[in-house]
């Protein structure tokens, strides 16, 4: 087990989506710098012992106001909120039909909306209040055949700096993180709607300039830097941690 720092010593942090991937890697990693960390997820299931698991599905508002209930009841408040559930899609703007439109949409952009809005009463009683939005390189950058996701990201990205906007004078910091492709169950089940996952999965290492897709614990210690209480002047912020795709353009290997 990691050491156990102090910087989020007192704190309770929420994460949504918090039971694998960049979520159970930020709950793990809050929890290590001192937070009780409530992981927010439609099956919180065998989670490590100091996480605590809360069943909560994003499209629906009810579950969510229960969930907010029962963190205030078990841990008294809430200082940090991290909005990482998410759902991908793959395909053009002729791929996919209104339904998959309104499912990618209601869970990754008012998922982040109906969550953050169920948690300000307790966030503006906190004197640390955080939200830290999981966004995406698809927000500001053409990727193929991601129609629906790049357009939800791009709503994440929007409304973090509107959120930013609306609660700074609250004390209440919004900033968001864009990961480029992340080694998760996420990306694997994607990889899966592909003729040929092993080739779409060589192409995505690929298009990091560092040559291998991003791990989770990297976007983890991004999420932690935004959200600790030392970060107190950062808000309206995007992080990338996207191993340089967004800004680097190296030449190709000649062998």
């Amino acid at each position: 087990m990691a050491e156990t720092s102090a910087e989020f010593s007192g704190l309770v942090a929420a994460v949504t989506g918090g039971a694998s991937g960049i979520g159970l890697a930020t709950a793990l990693e809050l929890a290590n710098r001192g937070a009780r960390v409530a992981v927010l997820d439609i099956n919180p299931v065998d989670l490590p012992e100091q996480l605590t698991g809360f069943v909560c599905d994003v499209s629906d508002r009810a579950s969510v106001v229960a969930a907010m209930a029962r963190i205030e009841q078990t841990f008294g408040g809430l200082d940090v909120l991290v909005n990482n559930a998410g759902i991908s899609a793959v395909g053009t703007v002729e791929d996919n039909d209104d339904a998959e439109w309104e499912r990618v949409l209601g869970i990754n952009v008012i998922g982040v909306a109906r969550v953050s809005a169920a948690a300000l009463p307790l966030l503006r009683r906190s004197e640390a209040a955080s939200i830290v939005n999981v966004c995406s390189i698809a927000a500001l950058s053409g990727l193929p055949q991601r129609a629906v996701y790049g357009a939800s990201k791009g709503a994440v990205y929007s409304l973090t700096m509107a959120m930013a906007t609306d609660h700074v004078r609250e004390g209440i910091r919004v900033n968001c993180v864009s990961p480029g492709t992340v080694n998760t169950p996420f990306v694997a089940r994607m990889l899966q709607n592909f003729p040929d996952p092993v080739a779409e999965r060589a192409a995505l290492d690929a298009r990091q300039a560092t040559g291998r897709m991003v791990e989770p614990e990297e976007v983890a210690a991004a999420i932690a830097f935004l959200s600790s209480p030392n970060s107190g002047s950062i808000t309206g912020s995007d992080l990338s941690v996207d191993g340089g795709v967004k800004n680097l353009r190296i030449r190709p290997l000649i062998d």
